[in-house]
């Protein structure tokens, strides 16, 4: 089935783009979810006249997170946990946790943004790295503090 994405799909395509996927595929997520619209000759017409307009909301979208990117510059956030005997945390710090210190500092994220493999399990500096956009990504340093268990 074709059809033509509205927003951007990982792993398939950019919006604006025609594509073919397997029925059931567009039928029970693309389509409900409004992330595509059927490949239909009135659609891909109407798709024409829009590309501008698509065009133009991409590069705003883009501008606004390079300008996002330049401000987190340098940024660092420190995160305190309680800890146990030898260092280890207590839980760990996830991207949500990340997100809260940035929130704190003024910056607000969604948690989705930021890129973290694996939850951070240790005391220590780590580099987080932030995807903004498809094509803006930028790092912000995570400290992560212990603070001693009271028993």
């Amino acid at each position: 089935m074709k059809v033509i994405l509205r927003e951007d799909v990982y792993n398939l395509g950019d919006s604006g783009e025609v594509v073919t996927v397997k029925d059931g595929y567009a039928r029970n997520y693309l389509l409900p979810r409004n992330l595509a619209m059927l490949a239909s000759a009135a659609n891909i017409r109407q798709l024409d006249h829009e590309k501008g307009v698509i065009l133009v909301r991409q590069a705003k979208m883009k501008s606004v997170a390079e300008e996002a990117g330049k401000k987190l510059a340098g940024v660092s956030v420190t995160v305190v946990r309680k800890v146990g005997d030898q260092d280890k945390l207590f839980g760990s710090v996830t991207a949500l946790d990340v997100a809260e210190a940035l929130a704190a500092q003024g910056h607000k994220f969604d948690r989705r943004v930021i890129h973290l493999p694996e939850p951070i399990r240790t005391i220590g500096s780590f580099e987080v790295e932030l995807k903004l956009h498809r094509d803006v990504q930028t790092k912000v340093m995570v400290h992560v503090q212990g603070e001693a268990a009271s028993a």
